[in-house]
């Protein structure tokens, strides 16, 4: 279900996160999105974002995402988070990563919350 609030990006998030659904995930950000899967690196567009993502779907985890705050100015959003994994990592062992999030979304005509740019790592 389409957000109208902007923090509702972070519960869409978590629900398709956790439901192993990529193209969800994706559809949740811009076409020209920013994502930092790891300190350091920036993709950007839905192909690079779909290949980041499914590296962390392959930890089979389960995601939750606290919204901490919202800024919103007309149709941006910046947003900040907090946020929990826990899952199995390549080597089969129990693994547990978490961060605080800085996200900036921009709603769009049909009024959905869209990804503009996703920093899970952004206020660490």
């Amino acid at each position: 279900m389409a957000g109208s609030k902007p923090e509702d990006a972070h519960r869409l998030f978590a629900e398709a996160f956790n439901a192993g659904d990529l193209e969800a995930l994706v559809a949740l950000y811009a076409p020209d999105a920013r994502l930092v899967p790891q300190p350091g690196q920036v993709v950007m567009g839905h192909a690079a974002i779909r290949e980041a993502l499914q590296g962390f779907l392959a930890l089979q985890g389960q995601l939750t995402v606290e919204t901490t705050y919202v800024v919103q100015a007309g149709d941006i959003a910046l947003l900040r988070a907090q946020w929990h994994l826990t899952g199995t990592g390549p080597d089969g062992q129990p693994l547990a990563m978490g961060g605080k999030t800085t996200e900036v979304v921009k709603q769009q005509s049909d009024g959905r919350w869209l990804y503009i740019i996703d920093h899970p790592y952004g206020a660490d």
